[in-house]
């Protein structure tokens, strides 16, 4: 029975923090109005520009959990890339951007 118990929990558990890892993936509308998608890649997650002017671009790469991710975010209109964070409240996303740390610029992306 116990050990019943303990199975269930790690399973339940498991669910659970696979869940909190997938909180940013999905599509994402831009301030451009343009469509992003978040998914699973290698190291964590891939943002793609999937309608726009860059459609099929990635634009970015981030990795963490819990609704908090940090990576790289590439300007798809000049080809830089930034140290990049990423922040999921809700149905909203801060995206951050920064040179140095120092200058940074964010946006707030909603969730289609």
């Amino acid at each position: 029975m116990v050990r019943t118990l303990i199975l269930a929990g790690a399973v339940v558990l498991s669910a659970g923090l696979a869940h909190a890892d997938e909180v940013i993936v999905g599509n994402w509308k831009t301030v451009a109005g343009d469509t992003a998608e978040i998914a699973p890649c290698s190291g964590g997650f891939c943002v793609t520009l999937k309608t726009g002017k860059f459609a099929g671009k990635k634009i970015g790469t981030l990795s963490g959990t819990g609704g908090t991710y940090t990576g790289e975010i590439t300007d798809p209109a000049n080809d830089k890339t930034y140290s990049g964070s990423g922040t999921v409240s809700g149905s909203s996303l801060k995206m951050k951007g920064c040179v140095l740390k120092v200058l940074c610029k964010s946006q707030t992306w909603t969730r289609l």
